[in-house]
């Protein structure tokens, strides 16, 4: 295997994205991140209409990731076939209907499999976009584009929260839910209107064909990068999967506090992504940054556990912003040196690569439920922190192979 520690010198004349076209590609790419955070604090709402559990709960959030990782191998041999924007139209379509059938769920059952079904529909925006960006850059210049576009995407986790604490408030969930359906409805339009094809028809595939998700996962670089990002996005959906409950009824923070204690956490992902692209930018190579990343990481991960265990279980809101930030310097970085990997089968290797972080994510975020108990608190940050140093110990695993 040759060296990770440099990013493959751009074969054709290096394109600088526009921030316009980034934040576009960012609103395109929004809709699962918002699916997944505005509702988070309705989460004890939906537990008591539907008379249910948390655990049941958190499986409308479980049934999400899961569909995103199954919908993105299905739209990525799609959209090298026939361009990238006639399937991401009809996947925003489909996206809406499901939408539509998500708030008028009766049942926990209906309303988890409703969210499985809009997730497979909603994870076309994040395959097309990832590759739309592959489609326009190479080398360094892919890595600041999905940096940016990451810190551009980051404001979702920002504002969504604080909007779902306060829609909550003055909404039944269902109309927390009507608000994303709502959005839905304007990435639909947008697409339609803004968004223009990257893929000419002389660069498609001659033939619809998933035998490219496998030649792709043949490439080592690319298996090795996209499992260190896999774990590490598994760390960030823990948080995301039982921040609710443990802010909200362990912490006890209000709906509204717990939504701007969990902005402040996207506020550190949109400072990490706004480093990861002047890093790149000033030549830093990814891998270099990823090492940072890690250590800071691993850092904050054994100050959770202690904070967690600890009689002053409050102060757990620090180390988990310290850590939030130094996970997505990994994840920026991590995510262009895979996709670096994928040339000639970019839809293809852009659904590998979202396969691989959400299916991951999906078996993980149940754990720190079923391990919850009486502390809730401890066993959140201990499956954060040990993603974390299995996603530190593949990214060492495979800088070792490479040398």
């Amino acid at each position: 295997m040759t060296s990770t520690t440099s990013v493959r010198a751009p074969a054709r004349p290096a394109v600088t994205l526009p921030t316009p076209r980034l934040a576009l590609f960012a609103l395109i790419a929004a809709a699962s991140p918002l699916a997944i955070d505005l509702y988070l604090a309705s989460f004890p709402a939906i537990e008591e209409d539907l008379r249910t559990s948390p655990a049941m709960v958190q499986l409308t959030l479980t049934a999400y990731i899961a569909g995103v990782a199954i919908g993105q191998p299905i739209w990525g041999p799609l959209s090298d076939r026939f361009g990238r924007h006639r399937p991401l139209v009809i996947s925003n379509a489909l996206t809406l209907a499901a939408s539509v059938a998500v708030v008028l769920s009766p049942t926990i059952e209906t309303l988890i499999g409703a969210r499985f079904v809009q997730a497979l529909a909603a994870s076309a925006g994040m395959v097309v976009v990832r590759a739309m960006i592959s489609d326009l850059t190479e080398g360094l210049e892919g890595v600041r584009a999905l940096a940016l576009m990451m810190t551009v995407h980051a404001v979702v986790p920002v504002v969504a929260p604080v909007l779902g604490g306060v829609l909550s408030t003055v909404l039944p969930w269902r109309g927390v839910l009507s608000v994303f359906a709502g959005f839905v409805a304007l990435q639909l339009v947008a697409s339609v209107l803004l968004v223009r094809e990257t893929l000419p028809h002389h660069r498609r595939a001659r033939r619809l064909s998933y035998l490219d998700l496998a030649r792709v996962m043949r490439r080592g670089r690319f298996v090795l990068h996209a499992t260190t990002v896999g774990l590490t996005v598994g760390a960030v959906m823990s948080f995301i999967a039982a921040s609710s409950f443990v802010y909200q009824d362990v912490l006890g923070l209000s709906p509204l506090a717990y939504g701007a204690s969990f902005g402040l956490n996207a506020c550190g992902m949109v400072g990490a992504g706004l480093v990861s692209a002047r890093l790149a930018r000033s030549g830093v190579q990814p891998v270099r940054t990823m090492s940072v990343g890690f250590v800071g990481a691993l850092s904050a991960g054994v100050a959770m556990v202690v904070v967690a265990a600890s009689p002053m279980p409050v102060l757990l809101v620090g180390p988990v912003m310290v850590q939030v930030f130094f996970l997505n310097l990994v994840m920026s970085n991590g995510m262009g040196l895979a996709m670096a990997q994928t040339q000639g089968l970019t839809g293809a290797g852009s659904a590998m690569l979202g396969f691989w972080m959400f299916a991951i994510s999906a078996l993980v975020t149940p754990i720190s439920g079923w391990l919850a108990g009486s502390r809730p608190e401890v066993a959140m940050a201990a499956v954060m922190a040990v993603l974390t140093a299995a996603a530190a110990a593949v990214f060492a695993s495979g800088l070792r192979l490479a040398r």
